[in-house]
């Protein structure tokens, strides 16, 4: 009797650790998957909140109030999102990521460093028609992407970096055919691209553009966009 009754407890040693084990394992990893679906949920809602205002005044000017209106530049639908692996560089050589241009709407034109005569009219428009946005100037920064890696001419130089200064930087055509695209037909030198603060790519004007209806498309774009962008990056 004496050993049976010694067994007995022996037995129930041996099964305790083994539930005590079981329990231990399932309970931690249902709760890091509860964890995990909640944190990707509020990342999701995070995005959505942020991009809630664009969303809105986008729907605005081009859903709602199209009435008696009509683009002077084509609407890119879906809008192009600036690639984080576009690789550019400025003139002074050092890398500049992609992303660095979202915050501002920008006026985009492109083209080799000797900027034949289009190229020129381009740059001397960026300017004039950001001098005549008034006090929403500070809105809208000049870019101009250089296709290859010969120098600029110095009086160009000096032109591009006179105050309000031209972002200038240095992409590969080939690289950058991921972000802009020019109208069938067109070279993306012939045309500008405007980008919103987002970095998305989303006009493009037709070739050579008339500056009183381009400029009629950059303010109604300010002001569609007026209750959630800020002059600035």
């Amino acid at each position: 009797m004496s050993g049976s009754k010694s067994s007995v407890p022996a037995a129930a040693a041996e099964a305790e650790p083994l539930s005590f084990t079981v329990h231990g394992v399932g309970v931690p990893d249902l709760a890091d998957r509860r964890q995990v679906r909640n944190g990707r949920l509020k990342m999701i809602a995070v995005l959505l909140v942020c991009a809630a205002p664009v969303i809105a005044s986008y729907f605005t000017y081009f859903v709602i109030r199209p009435e008696g209106r009509t683009n002077y530049s084509a609407l890119v639908t879906p809008p192009v999102p600036v690639p984080a692996t576009l690789a550019m560089k400025g003139l002074d050589g050092q890398p500049v990521r992609g992303e660095s241009l979202k915050g501002q709407w920008l006026l985009v034109s492109v083209a080799p460093s000797s900027c034949d005569a289009r190229c020129e009219r381009h740059l001397v428009l960026q300017r004039q028609l950001r001098e005549t946005l008034g006090r929403d100037k500070d809105r809208l920064d000049k870019v101009w992407l250089v296709t290859d890696d010969a120098p600029l001419r110095p009086e160009l130089a000096a032109a591009v970096s006179a105050a309000p200064s031209t972002t200038v930087l240095r992409v590969d055509r080939q690289a950058l055919s991921a972000w802009l695209q020019a109208s069938p037909g067109r070279s993306l030198a012939d045309q500008l691209y405007i980008v919103d603060p987002m970095g998305n790519w989303m006009m493009r004007t037709p070739e050579d553009p008339d500056p009183a209806r381009l400029k009629r498309d950059v303010e109604r774009l300010l002001r569609a966009s007026s209750s959630w962008d800020e002059a600035g990056r």
